[in-house]
């Protein structure tokens, strides 16, 4: 996966001043003398640091001095066993707030995570462009992350979420969505509205159909989709063209595809209507019985432009490769009437954004990727 970093990433180090308590094994009251300690002075300075560490500890919670740190803005509180992510910390004016691999649960996030900064008159408002919540308790979407207008990372992968908020259309700003290893099964419609999107992560979930509206993030780069349920996916898809990583291992349409696609023997009833309708014979309504009469009726041509001959309930499904926006090749599943009507790969039509394959395929080809 391509990395993405955060803004706060960007700030030369040299120029933050940083507390760093990271994998000291400090439990809270530790932590908290550490804080208070007179020799060290901490609180004296406390207004000028921005960053504070306190990652891979035994701390179960947060210290009550954290307010003193009134300009904060990077803090990560990954890797301990905190059960509660307290209110308090919404008063601070945090940009990237890291509590990943905790014991949280939906109930002990505050309420809103909106900025509740007491030296301001406009109220709450949202500062934070930054959350990691993965690897905790959650087991639903947690809404008032929704509130974050201004939010460009939101990590909530290895939980147990089992949905995505409708609302998450608000969260405009948004650049990676991260949502892998959950219990996901359905994705909303809403997503496609994140129009600055680059990242979608869904993998590890049990998802079985993608909206239609994923083919609206023109600015996606990558979409993860491994490890769940899909047997295939939007044929608008394509329309994604600055997408450059796409992944589908482990889903069933890829299982499908890597599989030998056996070819049952047609029955005889199939062999007399390809004749039938090879010969170009016309049965008049009292020459044979109704029932065969719309057998015939229900023949399927096949895709293949260089043949004739038609199917009804036997047919050979074969994938075929096509260009994907010039950069890789997918697999189309379509149906032939034989095996003797597999093509050799033809690449795309020179300057269409459309696989040639997809254009030409007439109504049986099935426009979807892997399955």
């Amino acid at each position: 996966m391509e990395v993405y970093t955060s803004d706060s990433s960007d700030t030369d180090s040299r120029e933050q001043k940083t507390l760093d308590f990271g994998r000291m094994s400090l439990d809270l009251v530790t932590l908290e003398d550490h804080l208070a300690s007179p020799q060290k002075a901490l609180l004296k300075s406390s207004g000028d640091i921005e960053t504070m560490l306190l990652n891979h500890n035994r701390l179960v919670g947060l210290p009550r001095l954290l307010l003193q740190f009134n300009n904060l803005k990077i803090l990560d509180l990954s890797s301990n066993a905190i059960t509660t992510l307290p209110d308090a910390v919404c008063q601070l004016p945090l940009v990237t707030l890291i509590a990943k691999n905790n014991l949280l649960t939906n109930a002990s996030l505050p309420k809103s995570l909106l900025t509740k900064m007491a030296n301001t008159a406009a109220g709450s408002n949202s500062t934070l462009k930054e959350l990691n919540l993965s690897g905790n308790q959650l087991t639903h979407f947690p809404e008032q992350v929704t509130e974050l207008r201004h939010l460009k990372y939101l990590y909530l992968g290895g939980n147990k979420i089992s949905g995505v908020s409708k609302d998450i259309w608000k969260m405009q700003s948004l650049h990676v969505l991260s949502l892998g290893g959950n219990l996901i099964s359905e994705v909303p419609e809403a997503v496609g509205s994140l129009n600055q999107l680059q990242a979608l992560v869904l993998c590890d979930n049990l998802i079985e159909i993608l909206p239609t509206s994923i083919a609206r993030l023109k600015n996606l780069k990558s979409l993860l989709l491994h490890k769940n349920r899909l047997r295939h996916l939007p044929k608008d898809i394509v329309a994604l063209k600055n997408l450059t990583e796409l992944s589908l291992r482990d889903n069933p349409l890829v299982v499908r595809f890597v599989q030998d696609m056996a070819l049952k023997p047609p029955t005889l009833l199939e062999l007399a209507g390809r004749m039938v309708k090879a010969s170009g014979q016309r049965p008049g309504p009292y020459d044979i019985p109704r029932t065969l009469a719309e057998y015939l009726n229900s023949a399927n041509c096949c895709v293949n432009p260089n043949c004739k001959g038609v199917f009804f309930d036997n047919r050979v499904e074969h994938i075929k490769f096509v260009d994907f926006c010039g950069k890789y090749r997918v697999p189309l599943l379509q149906y032939l009437c034989s095996s003797k009507c597999i093509e050799p790969e033809q690449p795309a039509a020179r300057g269409s954004s459309v696989p040639a394959a997809i254009a030409s395929s007439g109504f049986m080809m099935r426009k979807v990727l892997l399955g």
